[in-house]
């Protein structure tokens, strides 16, 4: 039996930053960033979404000189639209699981 469950509003927040610009390599250090999320909560989400399909992942091409090559990560196709359809569903969500999604 396969069982379905929301994903955790850090998870809602990754996905819809990832969605703002979807065609654009993105690095988790900078995700983290934006999202105020530490490394031990953003990096376990990353690689979820990849193991499930919902990231494409790379590796930098063209590091700078001394610095060791990072991860990328941009949406799927069906990451899209899940994307999407969650942030309708956040819009719609009462306004104390918005606050919550809002805060991550």
């Amino acid at each position: 039996m396969t069982r379905s469950r929301q994903p955790s509003a850090q998870t809602v927040a990754v996905l819809e930053a990832l969605a703002e610009d979807p065609a654009t390599w993105r690095y988790g250090y900078e995700l983290g960033q934006q999202l105020g999320l530490k490394a031990g909560s953003m990096y376990p989400i990353l690689m979820r979404l990849a193991d499930r399909g919902l990231l494409e992942t790379s590796w930098e091409s063209a590091p700078p000189t001394g610095r060791p090559p990072r991860h990328l990560y941009r949406l799927t196709g069906p990451s899209r639209t899940l994307a999407a359809d969650l942030g309708t569903a956040t819009s719609r969500a009462p306004e104390r699981v918005r606050g919550r999604l809002e805060r991550t």
